[in-house]
Order: structure tokens, then C-alpha cells, then sequence
């Protein structure tokens, strides 16, 4: 069989489950398995793929078609020009986090030998791309899972980022530690959506997603324990949720913030609230 008749029978197969993206998941899985562009495989009619390479695809396609994330499959993801590593363990990491973490690497790069936190860290793709984006930044990740801190150490040991980790529950893991910046993209779906979630998202880390029953508990905390570990001055970032930034800078107000702004992501939606000490 041709790269180009595979990717042609797994893209109707696709379709019909309801995957998003068919003809673009198919190419990918085979991109993967080949280390050739996907775009060369969709027009490539002559080439005869050998029975291994072919049950190797087979196996990966049939996982795809019970929705386990590509990411997962090719454990792969690109995030602010860097390949990361991802797998179960963490969330995927997503475009609109991308904007967040420029917004972060503009503020320390106005700084001075600056120190960062990435508060739930999961893949480490925040706290590695702004280590390597300013080089003179002592950066630092936190999170409460060790299997999500295990995934950042392996990445930003690929990538040459030069990070400390921490382990515990938000702030409990840097006791005593002071930050001119701290940025998170923090669980922040209500425990009932959770539920009904699309099918590939709910195969990612529960303890990721879920943020209480209102979706506001991570913000809360973090909004009550930042001002305790930001140096003066010191600023946060949070990724939020659709409809979630309003009260998110609220909160940041309500715990002795003096200034905070909504920025909206690609399409429009208010989707990171940056606030000042």
C-alpha cells in the first residue's frame, strides 16, 4: 500500500468516528512513523510501505480512532517554536497558553536578573520556553503531580533549559521563596463540565482540568497566597477560561492587587489576566 492510499483509507475511517481533522491526524501518525513531511506522504502514489511499518501504523490508528489524543500518540507537541514531549501524565499544551507565556517573557525581559514561577507546570513548556527566551532569569516550576514534574525535567533536559523544580500543593512547594513574576495556567474547568467535555480532552489528567466545583478554586488560592512570595512590584499571569476573567481580576483586586488587565486571546476571548502588586 502507498502513503497516499493509507492516508486516504485512515482519513475516511476518521471521518466516520467523528475525529477531528482526519485527513491532517492520518498524515501526522504516518509523518511520525516515517520522519517524512506530512504533506509529502498525502501525494506520494508510489512508494510500497513495508508490513511492519504498516502494523505499527495500524496500531497507533486504532488507538487514534479511540480517541487518544495525537499528542499522545506521537508524544509530541510544538509550543513557542520548541518540540516537547507529552503523554498522559500531562495536559497538552495549547496555542492560546503560547500568548500568555509571551506576555511573561515581555515582562522579564524589562527586569533585571528577574526570578519566575510557573505554578502547575504539567509539561514545563511555560517555564522552558521563558528559561531559554531570557537567558538571565532564574526559572522555576512548580506542580503537585511528580509524574507531570518527571515530564518537565525530561524536557527541559532536551531543550538545554536550565529550571528548578518544586513538588507540592501550589504555594507549599516554594516555601520562603520570593518571585518577580509568577504565571500559571491553572485547572480551571468546573467539576461538572468535566464531564462532557470533547472526548480527547478527557482522556488528559483530571487533576489538570479540574478547578472545584465553580471552576474558580485555583484562583482564589493563588490570589490569596501569591502576594506572600511576589518580590515588590511583582506581577502574575493567568490563563482563564472563556468566560472566566472578569472575576478572575476581581479576585486579584479583592486580595490587594493594584492593577490588572484582560487580554484576549486569537479569536477575541478574554483569556489571560495579568495583575500588578
Amino acid at each position: 500500500m502507498t502513503p497516499q492510499a493509507l492516508i486516504r483509507q485512515t482519513t475516511a475511517l476518521f471521518l466516520e468516528a467523528g475525529i477531528p481533522d482526519p485527513a491532517w491526524d492520518s498524515a501526522l501518525l504516518l509523518a511520525h512513523l516515517t520522519g517524512k513531511p506530512a504533506l509529502n506522504l498525502r501525494l506520494d502514489m508510489d512508494t510500497q510501505l513495508d508490513d511492519d511499518l504498516l502494523a505499527q501504523y495500524i496500531a497507533l490508528r486504532d488507538q487514534r480512532l479511540q480517541r487518544v489524543p495525537l499528542q499522545y500518540l506521537t508524544h509530541e507537541q510544538s509550543f513557542m517554536g520548541h518540540t516537547f514531549y507529552v503523554d498522559e501524565r500531562v495536559l497538552i499544551p495549547r496555542p492560546e497558553t503560547e500568548l500568555l507565556t509571551e506576555l511573561a517573557i515581555a515582562e522579564l525581559r524589562r527586569m533585571a536578573a528577574p526570578t519566575a514561577l510557573d505554578m502547575c507546570c504539567g509539561s514545563g513548556c511555560i517555564s522552558i520556553s521563558i528559561a531559554l527566551a531570557v537567558p538571565g532569569a532564574q526559572v522555576h516550576a512548580a506542580d503537585l503531580s511528580p509524574d507531570a514534574l518527571a515530564v518537565t525535567r525530561r524536557n527541559a533536559d532536551a531543550l538545554g533549559a536550565n529550571i528548578t523544580l518544586h513538588q507540592g500543593d501550589l504555594f507549599a512547594s516554594v516555601e520562603g521563596l520570593r518571585f518577580d513574576l509568577i504565571i500559571s495556567n491553572p485547572p480551571y474547568i468546573p467539576t461538572q463540565d468535566c464531564r462532557t467535555l470533547q472526548t480527547e480532552v478527557m482522556q488528559e489528567p483530571g487533576m489538570a482540568l479540574d478547578g472545584g466545583a465553580d471552576g474558580y478554586d485555583f484562583y482564589r488560592r493563588i490570589a490569596l497566597e501569591s502576594p506572600a512570595h511576589l518580590n515588590p512590584g511583582g506581577v502574575v499571569l493567568l490563563e482563564v477560561g472563556f468566560d472566566q476573567a472578569n472575576h478572575v481580576a476581581e479576585l486579584m483586586q479583592q486580595a490587594g492587587f493594584r492593577q490588572t488587565e484582560i487580554h484576549q486571546d486569537l479569536q477575541g476571548i478574554p483569556r489571560m489576566v495579568v495583575a500588578h502588586l
